[in-house]
């Protein structure tokens, strides 16, 4: 059940750190590319320098977001970036409210 692995990517500081700052990234991060942050995404190394860990740690939580379809990857070239998927955050957000 999708639930459950969105429960689980939840159940971390860093991931929750990581959807809450991509909710308004441009509010909590800053790159010269001239990729959209809002429609494209944020770069991997862009998040990684603001959680402060490891670049192979960020991966693994980037991973787990996407897994959950928390999040959706966007490949430009070398780099990967991410946005939120609002729409399973609005299903997720209504199964909290009507369902559970």
């Amino acid at each position: 059940m999708e639930n459950i692995e969105i429960f689980k990517a939840l159940a971390n500081e860093h991931r929750l750190q990581i959807l809450f700052w991509l909710k308004n990234p441009t509010a909590y991060f800053v790159h010269d590319t001239d990729v959209d942050m809002v429609e494209i995404g944020v770069c991997v190394g862009e998040i990684q320098k603001k959680l402060g860990l490891t670049q192979s740690t960020t991966s693994h939580y980037l991973s787990i977001l996407q897994k959950s379809n928390l999040l959706i990857a966007t490949r430009i070239g070398k780099w990967t970036y991410y946005r939120r998927n609002e729409v399973t955050l609005a299903n997720f957000r209504s199964f909290v409210e009507q369902d559970l």
